[in-house]
């Protein structure tokens, strides 16, 4: 992943908490009743395939979930490492200095939902930017880093869903560059303060005219609650089933700081990034070359850390934001405590991010989280974990309930990272498979409940290596592999 960076003058833990769907500031909240529901409709496709015949043809339906209206779709569980910090609302608003708004623009192929997002900061902010390492790299991509690489404070981010503006030639880079015009002219500020995102179709250039016509709107409806930034959650999503946004708020210098964001992916998935795009937003005060950094070994333990498919997005862009306006003393060395608090506190957000994208993986049924131990370092035990969380084996016979363990074993034997097969363990949840290298006896009824029971709630199913007895140990998160993926995939566009 390549990054630029620019200069300025209820905690849930790792599983998804119990309790009753309802909502909060007027919007639904993914909750143990909810998540069935979901779960449900995802069930349904192992269903729909299982037909007597090959010969028979089965109705096709939409695999790409319709929302009933502009902002019709539920918010993704809080997934949120614990830490010294606390979950809070708001997202991208509720660091200070910040307002959001979302809103349908007609950029969608079809439905009402929508498909504008915008971010802005009330001063000028510190920005930073990771991207994908794709050649074939979109127009805005191409833009941002060009804007960033000026070194010129920022002001706003601008996201259209529907169209990814990539392959588009130099057509569709100025369509980036008047998108951006239209921002900083209805805000007041300059064109190479506004930052671009886009996702949707590849080789689709922005339906321009329907983004221009939508952006006074988008501007005059700027405003600062949680609701405002739901809004803006949803307008960046496509095929997901749910909206990821999180924020935090912990203590540093004597000063609460609070750090923000949202994300979007649920199909294209691989490090580095995915199909995925991201805000975040902060109002610690900290020196612009330390927040590259800070956003840079964020996105490395999170959205690097993910996988759906094994496929590399065009688009993959994660922005950073800080405003300074929690008024803490500037942070400006990356060993002070200061920043490695501030480092952990976005870390945590992004994992929480990154967490919700593989738990609303295109037709998954479950999370799958894969924690690699005994690594000579932290890079290899990363390795290893991604290798096995990217198994497409591995993930079909999650879906199928079949604990078959020889496919982790094989997956962290590909990593690439060398170790001792007779240092090998296994373990799917609680139940052992495999200790020092050597197969075990297990209860193959009960581990297949345990994989039954997991993607029935559309839970979290943990498998845990251990390689060796040195320290490096990392996480990656995916999902299943189902039926439904091939259909969504198969029919995206049509």
């Amino acid at each position: 992943m390549m990054q630029i960076g620019a200069r300025p003058g209820v905690i849930v833990g790792n599983c998804i908490h119990d309790a009753c769907s309802h909502k909060v500031n007027g919007r639904s909240i993914i909750t143990s009743d909810r998540i069935r529901l979901v779960s449900k409709q995802r069930q349904l496709s192992k269903q729909k395939y299982r037909r007597p015949a090959r010969q028979q043809k089965h109705q096709t339906v939409s695999a790409i979930p319709v929302a009933q209206s502009e902002f019709d779709i539920a918010a993704a569980p809080i997934l949120l490492p614990k830490g010294p910090w606390k979950a809070i609302e708001g997202s991208v608003n509720a660091p200070k200095g910040f307002k959001a708004q979302g809103m349908a623009g007609g950029l969608r192929a079809s439905g009402p939902k929508a498909d504008l997002a915008l971010i802005v900061a009330d001063a000028d902010a510190v920005a930073a930017g990771v991207f994908t390492t794709n050649v074939m790299c979109a127009a805005p991509v191409l833009y941002c880093k060009k804007v960033l690489a000026k070194n010129k404070p920022a002001r706003a981010v601008l996201v259209n869903a529907g169209q990814a503006n990539a392959a588009t030639g130099d057509a569709g880079y100025e369509d980036s560059v008047k998108s951006a015009e239209a921002v900083a002219q209805a805000l007041g500020i300059d064109s190479d303060q506004v930052l671009i995102e886009s996702t949707g179709v590849i080789g689709r250039r922005i339906k321009l005219q329907a983004l221009l016509d939508s952006v006074p709107k988008l501007v005059s409806n700027l405003g600062p609650s949680a609701e405002d930034a739901h809004h803006a959650a949803v307008g960046i999503t496509t095929t997901d089933l749910v909206s990821k946004s999180a924020a935090i708020e912990t203590e540093i210098l004597g000063k609460k700081v609070r750090v923000g964001g949202i994300a979007k992916g649920s199909g294209m998935i691989h490090p580095n990034m995915a199909t995925l795009l991201s805000v975040i937003t902060t109002d610690a005060n900290v020196e612009p070359s330390l927040w590259h950094t800070i956003l840079l070994h964020g996105v490395q333990k999170s959205f690097n850390q993910i996988t759906v498919d094994g496929d590399t997005s065009t688009n993959d862009t994660c922005i950073g934001l800080a405003s300074g306006a929690a008024g803490n003393d500037l942070i400006k060395h990356s060993t002070s405590e200061s920043a490695q608090k501030l480092e952990a506190a976005v870390t945590a957000l992004l994992q929480g991010l990154a967490k919700s994208i593989a738990w609303d993986g295109e037709g998954a049924t479950c999370l799958l989280e894969v924690t690699a131990l005994g690594a000579p370092d932290d890079r290899s035990a990363a390795k290893i974990a991604k290798s096995i969380a990217a198994s497409s084996l591995t993930k079909a016979a999650i879906f199928g309930h079949d604990p078959n363990w020889g496919r982790i074993a094989c997956a962290a034997g590909y990593s690439g990272v060398k170790f001792n097969q007779n240092n090998l363990r296994v373990k799917l949840g609680d139940i052992a498979l495999m200790e020092r290298g050597q197969p075990l006896e297990f209860d193959a009824k009960a581990a297949s409940k345990y994989l039954t029971d997991v993607t029935s709630e559309h839970g979290t199913c943990k498998i845990e290596v251990s390689v060796g007895n040195d320290h490096g140990h990392a996480q990656a998160w995916g999902c299943d592999l189902s039926y439904k993926y091939v259909e969504i995939n198969a029919e995206y566009t049509t």
